[in-house]
């Protein structure tokens, strides 16, 4: 079959990274893989009404099975067989066949990719925040298809490989606070918490260690060569959950290769520590989910900080249905031109939550650290990048438990002091806002929803849902990746994998799984549960009774969660 005639596919146009220039020409020979995602077979059995479920309480709910979502979001065979004609025809192999995430690997050169898609690629490079000199292959304009398939495919993912995450990470505090390894038990900064202290301030519900359970945790990481790393030490994380928290044996942790190399852990609290490196938000991620969840399982995908990196790993977390809940700690804002997304990365990763939540799994997401402008100050005046509110994605995804951040203060080991919404500034404060891109879900309709004070017009997801301890001031002591040191770290990706460790908990005392917990939360579950934080801001918005653009709904309450839950029973 002859392709003369092409069409733009739709959502994918780019324009290069904002402060980038073109460095030269792309290597034509360079073999990469794309990945190609297919449209929803048009006689497949409807979707099931994700809203219907989730309103349904956990225990009376009918989730599909895995063969069941399969055949309800399968792509058409005869579909799958066009892409494999094109790519014979364009020179391309064929790889991984996904038919729950619709998706089909396509393995070849450079050069044949640009002529079989029709884009102009070439190598960019800019400076990071660190003034250090990155290089990414990209893309200007749309993809292009032929026009027999232009109803087929939904999304191409893989020619640009611009960096998204690793910029605009800022989880560390400033100066971590850091102790020796041997000084545990004396030397913890005042008012900073183990990971597990939280079991008893946040009241998880009793009688639960997350027995069951499956988390999945997402790692994103690059090739060193390139600048980016992350990864995890086994032997760090038991010495930590051994001599410091006294958890024998330690989570039992397995590791899941989506793209890149997986886990390849770097420094964290070392001086002139790579700010593409990971390693400080897996392990951070470990040892939070270990001690507050120590007998669930944890399984870690790896991929790659890059838009296909993203979209493929939430659809194998969700092919796979191993997980009953995820935790992503990683984000960027949803609507920055040039800097992250496309359309269509986020249109296909949201329509992954969107499955997840019909397979009746949880996704906790952390909201960010920026504030509400979401954006690192040095790197938004690097960049000429304007200070407005912005919501970061995936948080704001209508389908993913958003995270905020909070300072907590405890009286004793069982009882909270204050707990106010963690602001140390621009760039140390919990994200959170109003979404340019996702519109108010109905589950969200009767909440008072402040509006963006440059565009009072625009309606969207408010974010976040919920919130956790985050400020670092007051944050978690963790073990560095070498083993030898504690230091206190915060952030909200902290916050979230407290979540997805109390919803482990809240599912084995259920025994069912929570799923897509944000309609019951709004509707059944808004007050009397968690603990509302009604004092401070994050720049736009300020907390106040009842859910702010701050803390959401607040923080736990985890058997109070637990309760209400088995009330709607």
């Amino acid at each position: 079959m002859s392709h003369s005639q092409y069409t733009t596919l739709p959502d994918s146009h780019r324009v290069p990274r904002r402060g980038a220039t073109v460095a030269g020409p792309v290597n034509p020979n360079e073999e990469i893989t794309v990945t190609v995602y297919l449209r929803r077979d048009p006689s497949a059995p409807p979707m099931p009404d994700v809203l219907d479920l989730a309103m349904t309480p956990p225990t009376e709910r009918e989730t599909p099975t895995g063969d069941q979502l399969a055949d309800i979001n399968r792509a058409a065979p005869a579909d799958v067989t066009a892409v494999r004609e094109f790519a014979a025809e364009q020179n391309l192999a064929v790889g991984r066949v996904d038919q729950l995430a619709r998706s089909v690997d396509l393995e070849g050169t450079v050069g044949d990719f640009a002529d079989a898609f029709q884009v102009p690629l070439a190598r960019y490079q800019y400076q990071d925040r660190n003034e250090r000199w990155r290089t990414y292959r990209g893309r200007i304009g749309s993809i292009h298809v032929p026009a027999d398939l232009g109803d087929v495919v939904t999304g191409v993912f893989g020619l640009d490989d611009r960096p998204i995450g690793n910029s605009l990470r800022t989880r560390r505090p400033p100066a971590p606070t850091a102790v020796a390894l041997d000084e545990a038990d004396t030397g913890l900064p005042i008012g900073t918490f183990l990971p597990n202290a939280l079991d008893r301030l946040y009241d998880y519900p009793t009688g639960t260690d997350g027995s069951g359970q499956t988390i999945a945790v997402l790692a994103f990481n690059g090739e060193t060569r390139s600048g980016p790393s992350g990864g995890y030490s086994q032997t760090a994380l038991n010495t930590y959950f051994h001599n410091v928290l006294h958890i024998d044996p330690p989570p039992q942790i397995t590791n899941v290769v989506v793209l890149g190399p997986g886990n390849q852990p770097g420094g964290d609290i070392a001086a002139g520590t790579d700010p593409g490196d990971a390693t400080i938000e897996i392990m951070l991620d470990l040892q939070v989910i270990g001690a507050l969840a120590p007998k669930a399982k944890i399984v870690v995908y790896f991929s790659r900080f890059t838009e296909q990196g993203w979209v493929n790993v939430i659809n194998r977390i969700v092919s796979d249905r191993r997980a009953s809940v995820v935790s992503c700690s990683y984000g960027n804002p949803e609507d920055v031109q040039g800097l992250a997304w496309t359309a269509s990365g986020v249109t296909h990763t949201d329509q992954a939550f969107k499955l997840a939540a019909a397979g009746n799994v949880s996704i906790c997401c952390a909201s960010g650290d920026n504030g509400s402008g979401d954006i690192p100050a040095d790197l938004a005046r690097q960049l000429n990048l304007d200070l407005r509110s912005h919501a970061d994605f995936p948080a704001s995804s209508p389908h993913v438990l958003g995270v905020g951040g909070t300072r907590l203060f405890a009286q004793d080991e069982h009882t909270v002091a204050a707990e106010i919404v963690w602001d140390d500034g621009p760039d140390s404060s919990t994200g959170g806002g109003i979404s340019r891109v996702f519109p108010v879900p109905p589950w969200q309709r009767t909440t008072h929803l402040p509006s963006t004070p440059e565009l009072p017009h625009i309606a969207g997801r408010g974010v976040p849902d919920v919130s956790g301890l985050a400020d670092p001031v007051t944050g978690v002591t963790i073990i560095s990746v070498d083993g030898r040191t504690l230091f206190t770290i915060g952030g909200t990706s902290a916050a979230a994998p407290q979540w997805s460790a109390l919803l482990a908990r809240v599912n084995q005392g259920l025994g069912a799984q929570v799923g897509f917990l944000n309609p019951l939360l709004y509707t059944k579950l808004s007050s009397g549960v968690l603990r509302d934080i009604t004092l401070g801001a994050n720049g736009a918005f300020g907390s106040g009774p009842g859910w702010d653009a701050c803390t959401g709904f607040g923080s736990p309450g985890g058997q109070a969660l637990l309760d209400g839950l088995r009330k709607l029973g």
